[in-house]
């Protein structure tokens, strides 16, 4: 049996360990690319460890040349979090008819939220025969997980739920995404002032790829999709978060004064046509060394059920997630497919 050929696009802290684990699931690791000057022309093994792989990263300015010599099964995209902001990558990889899986956390349903350039992707992946989609740590928290629970579930009424994270560990976009280091009135402006519109606003900045969606935002529209329920109305507020005292942020590379925002609290409300109103909330901001991940989820109905998980290894369990997925996509229709549409989460053995 071949190997599944990998190439690595974005080769910051995520992609340590999606082409550590895409090597050790037995696959080959073919090309790297990334926009930082100060790992471009470096073994892969700079960031890994180990011996030398004579895999070169490459300049992201290269990358359609780089895809086309590697030929690669299968692109891994560690980026950014809006579908926007990987607009290019992903378009290439659907020209290019080469798969395509990102962490991206609007690309896990982006149908809610970006639709135009979705279904643009979606076209261009159908006539070239590849496969594009967005997994991580959701794919199993906030997915997977909570409709297993919901297929236990004889009656539902409401689904809630609760996920933190520490913004350190996914890299300055992310951070900046959640207003870290923000004044309250730059928050406000620069974040919260996006929510503050009427539906209509928010379905013209959506129809126009403008709208900024929380991650629950999407992980909402998966969920729905995955359990067939039917959207009638979706809104959403960020409320900032604060430390106690100031707290340096390594990412930012600055120190938060008390009074500025660490992060925020998303807080996402779908109510559908079946009846069933999701209430969903991830809190991402600059630990203290109080503060741990944790997630929390109840199914209210007969009977509910409420799952609790304190300290889950966010970043290892998105990677991992991710390199679990790619048989799945290898063997997906071609388009644009969420993970809802391709079963449950296996390991790879």
């Amino acid at each position: 049996m071949e190997k599944i050929r990998v190439f690595q696009y974005g080769c910051g802290k995520m992609s340590v360990y999606t082409m550590k684990y895409a090597l050790e699931s037995g696959m080959e690791l073919v090309g790297a690319a990334d926009v930082n000057p100060a790992i471009i022309g470096k073994d892969i093994s700079f960031l890994i460890g180990g011996e030398n792989r004579n895999i070169t990263i490459s300049s992201a300015e290269d990358v359609e040349q780089d895809l086309l010599k590697s030929n690669p099964d299968i692109c891994i995209i560690t980026t950014m979090s809006l579908l926007s902001d990987c607009e290019d990558i992903l378009l290439l990889c659907a020209k290019l008819g080469i798969n395509a899986i990102t962490t991206c956390e609007e690309a896990f349903y982006p149908f809610n939220s970006n639709p135009n350039l979705t279904n643009r992707i979606d076209l261009l992946a159908k006539e070239n025969n590849c496969t594009i989609t967005g997994s991580g740590y959701q794919d199993a928290f906030w997915g997977n997980l909570v409709s297993t629970i919901c297929g236990a579930t004889h009656n539902i009424t409401k689904i809630k739920g609760s996920s933190s994270y520490n913004v350190e560990d996914y890299g300055i976009a992310l951070a900046k995404a959640h207003g870290a280091g923000l004044s309250v009135s730059d928050f406000e402006r620069e974040v919260a002032s996006a929510d503050n519109i009427s539906q209509e606003e928010r379905n013209k900045l959506i129809q126009n790829g403008e709208f900024l969606p929380s991650y629950m935002w999407n992980v909402n529209g998966w969920l729905c999709d995955k359990l067939k329920l039917h959207v009638k109305t979706q809104s959403q507020k960020c409320i900032p978060t604060f430390n106690e005292d100031d707290i340096f942020s390594e990412t930012l590379g600055m120190t938060v004064e008390k009074g500025n925002c660490t992060g925020m609290s998303a807080v996402v409300t779908t109510e559908t046509e079946e009846g069933v109103v999701l209430e969903t909330e991830c809190i991402g901001k600059i630990y203290s060394d109080k503060d741990f991940d944790s997630n929390e989820w109840t199914v209210c109905g007969e009977p509910d059920t409420t799952m609790v998980i304190n300290r889950p290894g966010t970043v290892w369990l998105t990677c991992a997630t991710v390199v679990n997925r790619i048989p799945d996509v290898l063997n997906a229709p071609s388009g644009y497919v969420p993970t809802s549409r391709m079963g449950e989460l296996k390991k790879l053995c």
